[in-house]
């Protein structure tokens, strides 16, 4: 299995959107840029590079668009796309690219060599480039609790955990969150602790996200997830495999999006866009008018695959 990963890179033009479409004189076609995954290496810090790579722009990442799979040479191939924002760079010439168009959507659709590649872009223009970002994940492993003799609360990270932790530390900045939130329970927020040291800010409790904060008023707890993803700038949100399924089925039930199952290893993320809601908002707003959940994109795993 060969496993790749790109985008649909887009910046800001004027109001508009423009993406990024590369030529390749090796193949003399036009397509998303793209590329395989390095060893050691995963699916999202492979887009990020490939596209830095290949086009010379540092982007953002933001909702996982579409897995395409296909064979090369009788070997099974996937590539996974995201939206990226380019936030700086410029491109130049290289080994892989010989030329750069920032174009419309329509123009870009037009242009590209392959239909998968058309579906990609189809599949970003779906919704507006700029949603609400938020990450949620799950705390890394712990000691089990049947080992643990002191508050529940206070247990800590296992060995195992800690390097999860580490990857986390590693992955999350790709979506270039900027705050950093967490259920009250020492393993959730050292999950992201390191998270937060490196953007230089404080880790925000979060009461409600907690399990015994949340099932006594579930909807409580939703409404303060909405009102952390609505805030200047994306999160990160620690919590716990006893708030997160009904967290994300909820908000997936609210939006009207489909998931076929919520799954929630230690240590997993779910990446979560919303739409912006037009102007200010409150709960006693119709739902309607509340930030709307569009996009949920599980990671198993912050660590690369062998």
């Amino acid at each position: 299995m060969i496993k790749a990963a790109g985008a649909v890179l887009w910046r800001d033009a004027g109001g508009d959107v423009e993406v990024a479409v590369v030529h390749r004189q090796r193949y003399d076609d036009w397509s998303l840029p793209k590329g395989k995954l390095d060893h050691g290496e995963t699916i999202p810090a492979c887009a990020v590079r490939e596209i830095h790579e290949e086009t010379g722009f540092s982007c953002v990442l933001g909702r996982h668009l579409r897995q395409v799979s296909y064979s090369v040479k009788g070997v099974p191939k996937t590539v996974d796309y995201y939206a990226a924002e380019a936030v700086s760079g410029s491109f130049a010439a290289n080994e892989e690219v010989d030329e750069l168009r920032w174009l419309p959507v329509a123009e870009a659709s037009s242009l590209l060599t392959y239909e998968p590649d058309r579906e990609v872009l189809e599949e970003f223009a779906r919704l507006p480039a700029d949603l609400l970002l938020v990450v949620l994940v799950r705390h890394a492993k712990a000691g089990k609790r049947s080992e643990w003799d002191g508050d529940d609360d206070l247990r800590p990270l296992s060995d195992a955990g800690w390097r999860q932790a580490a990857a986390l530390r590693t992955l999350l900045p790709l979506w270039a969150p900027v705050r950093v939130h967490t259920a009250p329970r020492v393993r959730c927020a050292d999950t992201v602790r390191g998270v937060a040291e490196d953007l230089d800010v404080d880790v925000v409790e979060e009461h409600r996200l907690s399990e015994e904060g949340y099932w006594p008023d579930p909807d409580a707890g939703l409404v303060r997830l909405l009102e952390v993803a609505a805030q200047e700038g994306r999160a990160v949100v620690s919590s716990q495999g006893g708030v997160i399924p009904s967290v994300v089925q909820s908000l997936a039930e609210m939006g009207g999006l489909r998931l076929d199952e919520i799954p929630c290893k230690k240590g997993s993320t779910w990446v979560l866009a919303f739409t912006r809601p037009f102007g200010t908002w409150s709960t006693s707003d119709s739902p309607s008018r509340w930030p709307t959940l569009v996009s949920a994109h599980y990671l198993a795993s912050a660590l690369p695959r062998p």
